[in-house]
């Protein structure tokens, strides 16, 4: 039998296509266009340049650029407690609309609410650029990327002394971005005048406004082949782990954790059974990775409701699929596995989505994918039900081979209790040494739960909980619960 045994150098990203990924998604979780964050590059590159910026200055700005949304899925579940709808939001904060922050006057004001929300993003988007080796700068850039020019940003309101250059060219850029294409050039210049000397300095403001017509042109005639000569930098060209997308696009739902990795174990695992190919396995397993790419583009709220959803909020469902595989435009070495992967939800009898395939349509590879999404979701834990137990999971697969909707070879292999060997770990330092009691409360609290809540469920004082999480983020060198997250699972301790 043939063993799974998939090679971490062999699933390996170049920094810059692990980039656009995630790019691709956080402009799903803002609510912009899938070239939002190329384009702000673009133009950020241009203005850093005409400012007479320095090489390394420069190569900071295409990093930031591509990467300032990428914290956004690990405060989604914050934005969505508190106004609801997670993108929109985020949409109308980027638009600059001015009724976006009414919600937050009954729970003290904007600042004791977006502040929490900042640090997370910030910290969370810092880690993203150290876990993929990009320089210190970037991972500096990021964590001060919603500062401003007159320190009233977050998450620090630090002076703009302290702040780099990047951040305010990023912010310039990104701005007259969405302001154009909401507002047109001429009022989005308007605004961004508004703005200078408060938000972003006087003398980058003059420059954006002396060229930003032109720039705004080129950008519109712009291929993707030349987004990417644009924005690649010396350090995006080095490789980094492919499980650090999947870890980021699980954040969006803390119940998600870990989620895309064991679908990727699985689905590798069952082709192995399947005695297919070395290649087919890694597409396999980096299509499992990605399979949830879409999910940015459907707000927290739908996916965390019990009971039945409505049409409209099945009609975004049905779209998570569409979206990665758009991502597969933009991905460069992941455009094949997005590919693949945006068919993790058809059925054999058509009755899935987004294509609505069926039959031979359905590749060996793209039905296993399907019957790994199933069967790693029916053993995992959701907010409206617990982990079902393994015979009753395999029930369920069985009773969808009988309908025609899961291939029965697949299930077959899937279920068979024959090892299929062992991958090899993720590339990870073993710098962090917790207790089994941390690990404890590290498994709870990355999963969603409360201090409150980990301490009822581990029979454990809330005191004696929030010592283990306090110890926890010492020995990780984070502060935030998502951050923490992250950075266990690129450990592989989660």
């Amino acid at each position: 039998m043939s063993t799974f045994n998939v090679d971490p150098n062999q699933t390996a990203l170049r920094v810059f296509d692990s980039v656009r990924a995630l790019a691709f998604v956080g402009d799903l979780s803002m609510g912009q266009p899938t070239d939002h964050s190329l384009r702000t590059g673009w133009l950020a590159a241009r203005l850093a340049r005409a400012a007479g910026l320095d090489s390394q200055v420069c190569d900071t700005v295409r990093e930031v650029a591509l990467l300032r949304w990428s914290g956004c899925t690990a405060n989604a579940s914050g934005f969505a407690e508190v106004f609801g709808d997670d993108i929109a939001v985020r949409l109308a904060m980027l638009e600059g609309r001015s009724d976006w922050a009414a919600p937050l006057e009954a729970l003290g004001g904007a600042a004791s609410v977006m502040l929490p929300l900042a640090q997370t993003h910030c910290e969370v988007s810092g880690e993203i650029a150290s876990m993929s080796g990009l320089s210190s700068m970037t991972q500096t850039s990021l964590r001060h990327i919603f500062e401003t020019w007159d320190g009233s940003g977050f998450p620090a309101k630090t002076a703009h002394a302290s702040v780099p250059m990047p951040v305010f060219v990023v912010a310039v850029a990104g701005d007259l971005e969405i302001f154009s294409r909401t507002y047109g050039t001429e009022r989005a210049l308007e605004l961004i005048e508004q703005r200078s000397n408060s938000r972003y300095p006087a003398h980058l403001v003059g420059t954006a406004v002396r060229n930003a017509s032109g720039w705004l042109d080129e950008a519109g005639r712009a291929t993707l082949d030349d987004f990417d000569a644009a924005l690649i930098t010396p350090d995006m060209q080095r490789t980094t782990s492919a499980e650090l997308v999947a870890d980021v696009i699980d954040l969006k739902l803390p119940w998600m954790t870990g989620f895309s990795r064991a679908v990727a174990t699985t689905a590798a695992a069952c082709c192995a059974r399947l005695s297919l190919d070395q290649p087919a396995q890694i597409r396999v397993y980096q299509a499992a990775l990605i399979h949830g790419i879409g999910r940015a583009a459907v707000p927290n709220a739908v996916w965390n409701q019990r009971g039945t959803l409505a049409a409209s909020a099945w009609e975004k469902i049905r779209l998570v699929p569409y979206w990665t595989a758009r991502a597969g435009r933009q991905t460069g070495a992941l455009a094949e596995a997005a590919e693949l992967a945006s068919y993790a939800y058809e059925r054999q009898d058509g009755s899935g989505y987004f294509r609505g395939a069926a039959g031979r349509a359905l590749t060996l590879e793209a039905r296993v994918l399907a019957a790994s999404v199933v069967w790693v979701a029916l053993r995992s834990p959701r907010p409206w039900r617990d982990a079902l137990p393994a015979d009753a999971a395999r029930k369920i697969l069985r009773e969808e081979v009988e309908r025609g909707r899961l291939s029965d070879e697949v299930v077959d292999a899937l279920m068979d209790p024959a090892p299929a060997g062992k991958r090899s770990a993720t590339r990870a330092t073993q710098g962090a040494r917790l207790s089994a009691r941390e690990m404890d409360v590290l498994r709870m609290i990355s999963r969603g739960a409360s201090n409150k809540e980990a301490a009822r469920e581990l029979a454990m004082s809330p005191s004696t909980v929030r010592t283990h999480v306090e110890s926890m983020f010492r020995k990780l060198d984070c502060s935030t619960r998502a951050a923490a997250t992250l950075k266990a699972s690129a450990l592989g301790l989660l």
